[in-house]
């Protein structure tokens, strides 16, 4: 039981890394859109899709380190399911305005880049500081 524990915190791990991964990735990809068009299908095919699915992977590995401790809900677990539900809603409402966001015109782009990085800089922060209090300090 100790061995699936200690591997379950391993892929949880490594989940959480490749999250940090992918955000800092949609951070650099908007960094260097120019086209808009361009870059909503990036999103839509690429980037969304795998965002979710590392969400996805990360909660679902959690889910499993808190079934093997018997659903004994802590501090950190609590923190952990916030982050994910807040993760989930901004990734929502990044796509929705980006969805509104018209192609023809450049300025609407330029103000969603400015929304889309406050939006990823919390998360990324957000991501970080959990991540390394649980590495770290539990």
């Amino acid at each position: 039981m100790e061995q699936m524990y200690s591997m379950g915190v391993t892929i949880h791990s490594l989940g959480v890394m490749a999250l940090i991964f992918s955000i800092v990735i949609n951070v650099v990809l908007l960094y260097e859109a120019t086209d808009i068009e361009q870059y909503k299908r990036k999103r839509s095919i690429v980037l969304l899709p795998l965002n979710s699915m590392l969400v996805a992977a990360v909660i679902f590995t959690g889910m499993i380190m808190m079934a093997t401790k018997h659903l004994h809900f802590t501090p950190e677990n609590i923190v952990m399911i916030i982050l994910s539900v807040y993760l989930i809603t901004k990734e929502i409402h990044r796509t929705k305005v980006l969805k509104h966001v018209d192609d023809e015109d450049e300025d609407t782009f330029l103000r969603y880049k400015e929304f889309a990085y406050k939006i990823m800089s919390v998360e990324l922060g957000l991501v970080i500081i959990v991540s390394s209090w649980m590495w770290f300090f539990a």
